[in-house]
């Protein structure tokens, strides 16, 4: 029998993994998890179920229509059970009540058989996932961590790899033993099936096979985790992690919507909060493995699985304490003999680390001493010997001093990333010592699969964790040089990966939105001291490591991250070799270089003590201009990045009274800007909206005297042709927004015969249709921003023309809710705001040809104009970026503006307009002034 289930499970899974099996049918896919599910626990001890034919997606626990099977009272548990017919093997008496309790507490995981369908519960209270903290370090160097929890069936048959021990010969052992890989293979069957079907589909059974209650014994509580808890054999526990692995993997989306509750009233539980005790339960059982766990194959996957879980978590949105107990039970395992588990053990603390960071939970064990369960003294601090080149450069003698005395009042140094160092830098304690895989022959160090996930560790409390890190930034200096003076790439290039993470971290602190107080900060000197290291020692070698293009690549990423104001200070020689060694790489023949080069060279052409170098800008602008030719989309949309950034730099410098720049700017270069961005505002999505970026930062830029000349005349055409097309194209909405940002700027030029020229209408058509009918309601506020540029009446065309414009806003203010998209309601105010600015601006510049146009608007909405003018009024902008007046004050001079300009203008004979648009906006002041509680000096001139 069970060889025939044997055959039949592989025969579903070489379907399943060929493609011929097309799960596309809910009765299909159900019948089949059904199958499997009774597979999966065929011959387990103590467990004879049975199983609904189909399994249906379902987000709670499902029942098969039969009445459950009564457990036995406790009370009488002095005598034995009741025997099934069916059951032919001895099973042992239950034990009475306080004997079973016992057992129960000392073997939790073991299980006992029972009658009928139902099994043991096993004690998995709440607090006793967490190691026992007299294990010292004793423990953390034996191969299975002391625990209360360790049952005695497993540590029986499963002491070596094996699935059992020799010990169980005969029929019963190769019965056992075939049961054991009916199992197996109906696991690999679901792991196929898993692979073969979309995550969200597979989500729908998620309670079929992951558990959210302690209660085990009917078929509806038996999960992976039973498994994983009690089937004995090694090999089984480890495909049933594998799975359980697979359906956490991207399950991120679907286990957000977890939250907990202390709200117990309720008379039904609620999806979100099944979800989160379906995750706690999760993190308890495998917590509960770990400890219970002698196989260390096994044991490596509990702690991945661990990880995956940990990796898609909603710790966020869930009470503290889970990441806890997860933190001080894998600390042991860091020393663990076998060195994939330490890897692994790695590989979970850093998935701790990066999940929601920063947490306040992280945060606070971050600053715990070491505690039990490392090694003193591989945790200590390592002090590394600095290289001569170092000391002869920066008087290595006081760099230590420099840095404590500048970061005074730190907290408690981080045990994490003392052990991080230690692990890298360190040689290991035990040369001798067996599991080395993956480290050189007669290497001294720890293994490289060690290293490189401590590596990636340091970079991961790097990006989240900066102000932790930033107290060991020399130190952790000397371990980047020292990652990038070895023979092994891929060490060097987690040196370049964790030197970026630094330099980001850096940068982030001295932005102008930093949350990070200035006497917090690294100070700017520290920062000139570790930049020089970098450049003093490895940096530049592997910049020119040919060989090694990716290290090429990660390295000119790193050599992008240093922080602008510290670039000013360097030495002369590292500022020149710095940008010398980035244009040179820009020829090279790797794409990967050349877009790390181009970017490097879009984030230096920003830096305040280069961007009005009209030589580097200059020789910027031709290097980027060649990769925009590349035939790489990757390259391309990286040098269109740094395109767009470069002509931002241009913009500042119109903004600076020294008018050289503009004077010594090549006017051929401008042309041969302009050409590139139109044919690369015609690429790919991503090339293409930094392309229209830059096309209307050139646009603005363009002075007097070259505006003039004929050469120039049908590339400004061509340009503008090209915003228009782009702002009115189905492409990404990204890609519209930059299209109308890039049009305001055109607009802000005031050489640009906007109004006169023909290509007036079609620009502003384009933007009046976007404010009317895009979906996108951010593009809708941008294009709005864009029509309230024009600062002069002429700008805005004939009156045909203003009276278009005037419509349109009128049009998409009345339409300003609506769309069928619930996400895009939070920009609903933020785009009123908007469009009332854009009004009340048109307003202030009529003529009295225009007055006629707008007194019939609002004549037909003018009721529907005022709640929005008033509210425009009491509030302003919601959070926008539009750039519309925050301050009631400025928003009520605006109107105020519009109110005096409109009565100084000489109207027609006989028309009323005037004196109907006067009373319409004294009327709304005057709503305004008394809905404010503030007295309102009205005035109203004579129309003449």
């Amino acid at each position: 029998m069970s060889q025939l289930l044997q055959s039949a499970l592989k025969g579903i899974q070489s379907l399943l993994n060929g493609g011929k099996m097309k799960l596309t049918q809910t009765d299909e896919l159900g019948a089949l998890l059904a199958v499997l599910k009774k597979a999966m626990f065929h011959g387990l001890p103590g467990l004879n179920i049975e199983m609904p034919t189909v399994l249906y997606p379902t987000p709670l626990p499902q029942y098969d229509g039969r009445p459950p099977v009564k457990p036995q009272p406790l009370e009488s548990s002095t005598s034995g059970p009741t025997m099934s017919k069916k059951k032919k093997h001895k099973v042992k008496q239950k034990k009475t009540q306080q004997g079973e309790e016992e057992e129960e507490e000392e073997s939790s995981g073991e299980m006992e058989a029972a009658s009928g369908t139902s099994t043991s519960r096993v004690n998995m209270g709440e607090g006793n996932t967490q190691c026992s903290s007299s294990q010292g370090n004793g423990a953390a160097q034996k191969e299975q961590v002391s625990s209360p929890f360790v049952p005695s069936s497993w540590k029986r048959v499963s002491s070596s790899e094996s699935d059992y021990s020799d010990a169980e010969g005969g029929m019963q052992g190769k019965m056992r033993s075939y049961q054991a890989k009916v199992r197996q293979g109906a696991l690999a069957c679901f792991l196929s099936t898993v692979k073969s079907i979309e995550k969200r589909v597979l989500c729908g059974y998620w309670s079929a096979f992951v558990p959210d209650t302690p209660e085990v014994g009917s078929p509806q509580s038996l999960s992976l985790m039973t498994l994983i808890l009690k089937d004995p054999s090694p090999k089984t526990r480890a495909c049933a992690l594998q799975v359980l692995s697979a359906i956490l993997e991207g399950s991120k989306q679907f286990l957000s919507v977890a939250e907990d509750t202390n709200d117990h009233r309720r008379a039904f539980t609620p999806f979100s909060v099944m979800i989160a005790s379906s995750i706690k339960e999760l993190h308890r059982c495998l917590l509960l493995a770990l400890v219970a766990e002698s196989s260390s194959q096994t044991l490596t996957r509990i702690i991945k699985c661990l990880a995956n879980l940990v990796s898609n978590a909603p710790y966020n949105r869930l009470k503290l304490s889970l990441l806890t107990k997860v933190w001080n039970q894998i600390k042991p395992y860091i020393r663990h003999k076998d060195v994939n588990v330490r890897v692994s053990s790695l590989t979970l603390l850093g998935a701790i680390v990066s999940t929601h960071a920063p947490l306040p939970e992280v945060q606070l064990l971050l600053q715990q001493p070491c505690s039990s369960g490392l090694s003193n003294s591989n945790s200590a601090t390592p002090h590394l010997i600095l290289p001569d080149w170092w000391k002869k450069t920066s008087g290595g003698s006081s760099l230590e001093e420099a840095s404590v005395s500048s970061l005074k009042g730190s907290s408690e140094p981080c045990w994490l990333i003392r052990l991080c160092i230690s692990i890298v830098v360190l040689p290991k304690e035990d040369s001798s010592s067996s599991s080395n895989a993956g480290s050189a022959a007669g290497s001294t160090y720890e293994p490289s699969p060690m290293r490189l996930e401590a590596l990636q560790l340091l970079a991961h409390l790097a990006r989240g964790y900066f102000p932790v890190a930033q107290l060991y930034l020399m130190e952790l200096g000397e371990v980047i040089c020292k990652c990038m003076e070895e023979a092994d790439p891929s060490i060097q290039l987690h040196g370049a990966k964790l030197l970026e993470e630094l330099g980001t971290g850096l940068i982030q602190q001295y932005k102008p939105d930093s949350t990070t107080a200035p006497d917090q900060r690294v100070p700017v000197f520290l920062v000139v001291m570790f930049w020089t290291m970098m450049l003093n020692g490895p940096l530049p070698r592997a910049l020119q490591s040919s060989d090694h293009p990716t290290l090429q690549a990660s390295a000119c990423d790193a050599l992008s991250s240093v922080l602008p104001e510290a670039f000013s200070s360097l030495p002369n020689d590292r500022q020149i070799l710095c940008i010398t060694m980035l244009l040179g790489l820009n020829d090279s023949k790797n794409r990967l270089v050349k877009a790390a080069t181009s970017r490097a060279l879009g984030v230096y052409v920003l830096f305040p003590c280069l961007r009005q170098d009209v030589i580097f800008v200059a020789d910027t602008a031709n290097a980027i201009l060649m990769s925009l030719q590349d035939k790489s989309l990757n390259v391309r949309a990286k040098a269109a990045w740094s395109l767009g950034n470069l002509t931002d730099t241009l913009i500042v410098n119109m903004e600076t009274p020294d008018p050289s720049f503009q004077e010594e700017f090549s006017g051929l270069l401008l042309l041969k800007m302009l050409r590139s961005a139109i044919e690369a505002s015609k690429d790919k999505d991503k090339v293409k909206s930094n392309a229209v970026r830059a096309l209307g930062n050139l646009l603005h830029f363009l002075q007097p005297c070259h505006i003039e000349k004929p050469r120039f005349a049908e590339i400004i055409e061509e340009s503008i042709q090209a915003l228009i097309s782009t702002v009115l194209i189905e492409a990404a909405m990204k890609v519209r927004w930059n299209a109308c940002y890039a049009m305001g700027n055109v607009f802000k030029n005031p050489a640009l015969p906007l109004g006169t020229a023909p290509w007036t209408s079609q620009a502003y058509n384009a933007l009046t249709s976007v404010v009317m009918s895009c979906k996108n309601f951010k593009v809708r506020i941008r294009s709005a921003t864009a029509l309230s540029v024009p600062g002069r009446r002429e700008q805005y065309g004939s009156v045909e023309q203003y009276a278009q414009i005037w419509k349109a806003l009128v049009t998409a203010l009345q339409k300003s809710e609506d769309t069928t998209d619930f996400l895009e309601f939070k920009y609903c105010a933020s785009l009123r705001t908007q469009i009332c600015q854009a009004l009340i601006h048109l307003l202030s510049l009529a003529t009295a040809s225009d007055l006629p146009c707008i007194k019939e608007t609002l004549e037909l909405n003018g009721d529907v104009v005022q709640p929005y003018i008033l509210q425009f009024l009491k509030s302003g902008a919601e959070g926008d970026d539009s750039g519309a007046a925050q301050s009631p004050q400025e928003r009520d001079r605006m109107v105020r503006t519009a109110l005096k300009h409109i009565s100084g203008v000489q109207a027609l004979a006989g028309d009323t307009a005037k004196g109907a648009i006067m009373g319409y906006l004294e009327d709304i002041l005057t709503v305004y002034g008394d809905s404010s509680g503030s007295q309102t000096v009205l005035f109203r001139l004579a129309c003449q």
